[in-house]
């Protein structure tokens, strides 16, 4: 049921600017009017919201890379596992989503998408977070920079293959990780990008010039950076040195503290700055649960202390939620929570064409908005208009 409402004495977060003390009105699932507390108006209609001072109004977090959470996984490839990931997201601020597969069997993989393209008509977006698509990561890989993506089921890229998988999907496909440098890797590449698909480059051993032919074909985006891929050489700037040099990459982070070191995601951050970060979580089914072993990819993933690790010691995705990667982007770097809230919300709506309706708090967008306390506790979440997670008073 859709209803009016008014945050009161809310600090918003926009793009450029800090409200401090304003109020936020919204109706029918939209942001219709931004102010300034002085110029407030009650409505008889809206259920009024309070905030305290020590409350942020943020714009919904954006998770375009991620697995699973709370015991649900994408290739699960049930309706059920997919509205499980969509309703647990809110709790950690995340408003809308890419579900992201796994190298896996092509039928596995056949039926992970078939899924996706019936939750989405199914469910019409209207229960928690929302699905904006899939990323395909894998299995046009580099056996080389697998990490935790089965090396069995990595196969050369193909255009064919990938036609048949958009079509499966319902084009749902948005973004698609592939190791340039493989065979077909550039040619794929290029029809990606002529299709209005992403193409990322991750699990990739590329040297520089691999990376700077495949950034001439369209790709524009490096799969969670330095994790997976050639390292930088001051020789041979691999994916790495290519990422951190070209202006026109986004960069995926997991800002865990254990996938890169902070010290080098402050690096980064001075080199890249907030335009060009966008943070994810790369989570996997165990996020929300206890330390234990799971699965990942038909893999056993053993989870304690934060960490994910295959049974090898290989690093298995993450149990990172989102605001905990937007509080710790800025302890480790020192960023305003204006630029971290571009690199979780503002950038990844704009790498994926959704920038007109999502990612900042703009009249006339979906009303996706996070209330957080000061330390980025998730109070409050609303998504496209519906409050879907409500913390503790």
């Amino acid at each position: 049921m859709q209803h009016n409402y008014s945050f009161v004495h809310a600090n918003i977060v926009r793009s450029e600017e800090l409200i401090l003390n304003g109020y936020v009105h919204i109706s029918n699932g939209k942001i219709e009017e931004i102010g300034d507390m002085k110029f407030y108006e009650k409505r008889n209609d809206y259920d009024e919201i309070h905030l305290t001072e020590d409350e942020l109004l943020l714009p919904g977090f954006i998770d375009i890379h991620i697995h699973g959470i709370n015991g649900a996984d994408m290739m699960d490839a049930t309706e059920q596992s997919l509205y499980d990931i969509a309703t647990k997201l809110p709790h950690e601020g995340t408003t809308s989503f890419l579900a992201t597969t796994i190298t896996h069997k092509q039928e596995n993989i056949e039926l992970a998408l078939t899924n996706a393209a019936k939750y989405t008509a199914c469910q019409n977006f209207k229960q928690g977070s929302e699905m904006l698509g899939i990323h395909l990561e894998g299995p046009f890989l580099s056996k080389k920079r697998a990490g935790a993506q089965p090396l069995q089921h990595i196969i050369p890229s193909t255009i064919s293959l990938f036609n048949q998988w958009q079509q499966l999907s319902g084009n749902l496909i948005k973004v698609v990780t592939l190791a340039p440098e493989q065979e077909n890797g550039l040619e794929l590449t290029k029809y990606l990008s002529e299709h209005k698909v992403i193409p990322s480059i991750g699990h990739s051993d590329a040297i520089y010039d691999e990376v700077k032919k495949a950034i001439e074909l369209g790709a524009k985006h490096v799969t969670h950076f330095y994790n997976g891929m050639r390292g930088i050489h001051h020789r041979e700037p691999g994916v790495v040195g290519a990422g951190l040099a070209h202006d026109n990459l986004f960069l995926e982070l997991i800002v865990d503290g254990i996938h890169v070191h902070p010290a080098v995601i402050k690096s980064t951050y001075k080199t890249k700055g907030s335009e060009k970060i966008i943070l994810i979580t790369d989570s996997m089914r165990a996020k929300w649960l206890e330390d234990g072993e799971y699965e990942l990819g038909g893999q056993k993933v053993i989870v304690r202390n934060n960490t994910a690790l295959l049974e090898d010691g290989t690093l298995a995705g993450s149990v990172l939620k989102m605001n905990d990667a937007v509080k710790n982007m800025m302890q480790y770097t020192g960023c305003t929570i204006n630029e971290a809230i571009q690199m979780a919300a503002e950038n990844p709506a704009k790498q994926l064409s959704v920038w007109d309706r999502k990612g900042s708090i703009t009249t006339g967008k979906d009303a996706d908005i996070v209330i957080v306390k000061d330390d980025l506790t998730v109070q409050m979440t609303m998504c496209n208009g519906i409050i879907e997670y409500k913390g503790a008073e």
